[in-house]
């Protein structure tokens, strides 16, 4: 009997565990900042890519947007209407302007051009009660993350323009009541404006959620407390989140027990180790998503803002690296080779097919690993298109403007073949090999040899040389 007993238990946990993980959960995760008509915002964009990984490392379906106009916020919202129906968790996070008029709450798609308080009421702006109503109304759980309590950009031209009768336009955001299952969170307090931030990092009140409301076995309640102390200690008690909620229960974004886990150090330069498992694993995976959705980001504010999120994260010298990479690759390679590259080259994508296409022999691949590494993309000179091969190609490539792939097509080999490396790396052991042994077969009288150039033709004539030696020595080899 207590066999049974034993084996019925057993059984409901593994229910109960399977019940957890079939909980539907949506998001919605938009932040707008290229305004077209008032001053620009440059860090909702950057806070939405950091939510939108946050959720998705806790099993949430995120519908993603970044600076939308009025039609393509309105598409995302129905897609997300669509989805959060009878889910067991939905949230909605906004970054970016937010106005009160009337007591009313609106969101400013990035093409909002408001003169008066009829602009708003008739469609230039989103309400915020009626999208959270019909987008969410009939999710089991509701949390709402509004970090959109800038000054109204538009009050001194409704004011002027509604001179005719009274119009209540206020600084920041009014205050909302929460209905049942619902918490609303506001960057900052009713009527109070709160800070963007640090330009290519994330506001404090976005951080702030970030480092907190999926803390492992931690209640989003609990996690909401420490997001106001957090930010508060940040911004010298300069801004204070606030907030309305009529949860009826316990709420976990993140149920795993906390427990401490070393962070796994990166794999081969610019490659990313898989997922980890075991006790608060979603922490590291959590960063690893994070890392994984900037590492191949041509912006620095995108690899700024993870710097910021884990300033002593595992992949912080990847970043530093990269943000290096960025610095100079515009005022020196990139600059000087655009002009002559076929404009194709910037658009047409690379696949496994297309290098195929272009019949690379090992001593070829040789040859573009080492140009990659003369170009300081360093990578091992093998004659094999290894991962991490595959990973230098795709920095060369986001460096140049490229399409990102990690393979080649004919146009950027050709575009790669007329780079000039200003002074060739030195051949490693496995690559000199090869070599010597094209060195000691008699070479075509017309054939030019490797060496050491400063200027265009000369670096030509040595690329051709070595790639006449790879294929000689090929031949002799066979």
């Amino acid at each position: 009997m207590r066999y049974l007993t034993l084996l019925v238990s057993l059984m409901c946990m593994a229910l109960s565990v399977s019940a957890a993980k079939a909980d539907r959960r949506v998001a919605f995760v938009v932040g707008n900042g290229a305004y077209k008509n008032v001053a620009q915002l440059p860090n909702p964009p950057i806070d939405a890519k950091a939510m939108a990984a946050t959720l998705r490392n806790v099993g949430f379906e995120v519908i993603e947007g970044a600076n939308l106009s009025r039609d393509q916020m309105t598409e995302k919202l129905l897609d997300f209407g669509r989805k959060a129906q009878g889910s067991d968790i939905a949230v909605f996070y906004y970054a970016g302007h937010g106005i009160a008029v009337g007591g009313t709450n609106y969101l400013l798609p990035v093409d909002a051009d408001i003169k008066s308080e009829m602009d708003v009421k008739l469609g230039a702006a989103i309400n915020i009660d009626l999208t959270l109503d019909q987008t969410m109304g009939d999710a089991k759980v509701k949390l709402v993350f509004l970090d959109a309590c800038r000054d109204n950009p538009f009050a001194a031209k409704i004011k002027s323009n509604s001179a005719t009768r009274s119009v209540n336009v206020q600084s920041g955001l009014a205050e909302m009541k929460s209905g049942e299952g619902t918490l609303i969170a506001f960057a900052t307090g009713p009527g109070q404006t709160a800070l963007d931030g640090q330009e290519g990092n994330n506001s404090p009140f976005t951080r702030a959620l970030i480092d907190n409301i999926t803390k492992p076995g931690v209640e989003i309640q609990q996690a909401m407390t420490s997001v106001r102390a957090q930010v508060n200690e940040e911004t010298h008690k300069g801004q204070l989140p606030w907030g309305h909620t009529n949860l009826i229960g316990a709420v976990y974004l993140n149920q795993a027990p906390t427990a401490q886990v070393a962070n796994a150090a990166p794999t081969a330069a610019g490659s990313v180790p898989a997922a980890v498992s075991g006790p608060n694993a979603d922490a590291a995976n959590l960063e690893l998503e994070y890392w994984r959705s900037v590492k191949e980001s041509n912006k620095p504010e995108e690899l700024n803002a993870y710097l910021s999120a884990y300033p002593n994260g595992q992949f912080k010298a990847l970043a530093l690296a990269r943000l290096a990479a960025i610095k100079s690759g515009p005022s020196t390679t990139t600059r000087n080779l655009n002009a002559g590259v076929d404009p194709a080259t910037f658009t047409d994508e690379a696949t496994q097919l297309t290098e195929d296409q272009i019949g690379l022999d090992k001593g070829q691949r040789r040859d573009v690993q080492r140009r990659l590494t003369g170009l300081g993309f360093d990578t091992k000179v093998t004659g094999a298109f290894s991962e991490e091969t595959r990973s230098v190609i795709k920095r060369w490539q986001a460096a140049r403007g490229y399409p990102s792939s990690g393979y080649l097509n004919k146009l950027q080999h050709k575009a790669l073949l007329a780079e000039i490396v200003a002074a060739p790396p030195t051949a490693s052991a496995d690559s000199a090999k090869p070599a010597r042994r094209a060195s000691s077969a008699p070479a075509p009288s017309s054939a030019p040899a490797p060496q050491r150039s400063s200027g265009p033709s000369d670096a030509g004539a040595a690329f051709v040389g070595g790639v006449v030696g790879g294929m000689m020595g090929g031949m002799f080899r066979r």
